[in-house]
């Protein structure tokens, strides 16, 4: 139960977004608390609450106010989040969640100001999260780095890129992980092992041909709980955890990880009709959703899943949809960058350097 530092929870309403990301992100409670200024509590914004947002469209520079009046269900501000009194009992304060549906209660003092806030997960044990790395792939935009090192082992800084990887998984409480391998896999292995001199217990499933970027799943037996999916080339802060959260928020059969991307166009953009032009603008952005190569999938897709065949991501999501499986996005606010090109290669040395990864 969470009573000190309450300050570290506490938003004001004419804040941005942006800056609500980063105080969720500093307080690791996936939640804030938006407050007057004699700190009372006036709503509460989820780390879901927020990447619902994202996929809305609403920009980072949005005030907290509108993205509270744009929640689902719409709330009011005076309507009131689920609270309980500081020094209520544990069993009262669960049974309170799992009627409400909320994984937060915040704790108000006599005063009824903010005085601390309890999460489910110090109530009941968290589910058992694995995962799988799929590092099989030849690199062939990294050659000639990649000639005769597997891209995922490319150093970033004093690191490879897996070695990273792992200590992320294992820092989210992951600890068991499969490696899908097949060019140069005895490099990976030789450099990984078991797994336990970096806090995991590593297991390899090994492509005797090349199966796409999904089909090397197809070789592992069906998991017993959701399964999270990441690309070998990945450097992220994604918090695994809050995406766990928001696939079984959605009922998810599967989620996909997705990154806001903008591309510039470089000239002035004419709309026409006919010959007359109706319209031009000036080197607009266009933003897009991109797929960022992190995945949660529930034990169902297995049955989807072709055995040692090739099959690659987009084709189980297409599958998944027409079978009526339901697939959700999660926008990822935290640091990415798929390591695909040297310009990305030299980007993540320089993002090591200054701190962001």
């Amino acid at each position: 139960m969470t009573t000190g530092s309450v300050d570290r929870l506490l938003v004001r309403l004419d804040w941005t977004i942006r800056r609500l990301i980063q105080c969720v992100e500093a307080n690791a409670n996936g939640i804030a608390l938006v407050v007057d200024g004699e700190k009372r509590l006036l709503a509460t914004v989820t780390d879901g609450d927020i990447r619902r947002a994202v996929l809305q469209g609403l920009s980072l520079d949005t005030s907290i106010r509108e993205l509270i009046a744009r929640k689902e269900p719409e709330p009011a501000i005076g309507a009131g989040p689920i609270t309980a009194q500081l020094g209520t009992d544990a069993a009262t304060l669960l049974d309170l969640m799992q009627r409400h549906s909320v994984r937060h209660v915040p704790l108000l003092d006599e005063d009824k100001r903010v005085a601390g806030l309890s999460r489910i997960e110090e109530l009941i044990e968290s589910p058992t999260l694995n995962a799988v790395v799929m590092a099989g792939g030849f690199g062939t935009r990294l050659r000639p780095l990649t000639h005769e090192t597997p891209k995922p082992m490319l150093p970033v800084g004093d690191r490879s890129i897996l070695e990273r990887i792992l200590g992320q998984l294992r820092d989210a409480g992951i600890h068991r992980v499969n490696i899908a391998t097949h060019f140069l896999a005895d490099r990976v292995k030789e450099h990984v092992g078991d797994g336990s001199r970096l806090g995991v217990a590593v297991e390899y499933v090994s492509e005797d041909r090349p199966l796409g970027t999904a089909g090397a799943l197809g070789l592992l037996d069906p998991p017993n709980e959701p399964i999270l999916v990441i690309n070998g080339d990945v450097l992220t802060r994604t918090d695994f955890r809050a995406m766990l959260n928001f696939h079984q928020d959605y009922r998810a059969a599967m989620t996909v990880g997705i990154k806001q991307y903008s591309v510039k166009v470089p000239y002035g953009v004419v709309q026409v009709k006919g010959a007359d032009i109706i319209a031009l603008e000036e080197k607009p952005v266009s933003q897009f959703f991109v797929v960022a190569g992190i995945y949660l999938l529930n034990p169902e897709v297995w049955k989807y899943l072709p055995r040692g065949e090739h099959c690659d991501m987009p084709d189980l999501i297409a599958r998944l949809v027409a079978e009526g499986c339901k697939v959700v996005s999660f926008p990822i606010n935290e640091y990415w960058l798929d390591v695909g090109s040297p310009d990305d290669y030299l980007r993540a040395q320089s993002d090591v350097a200054s701190g962001h990864v």
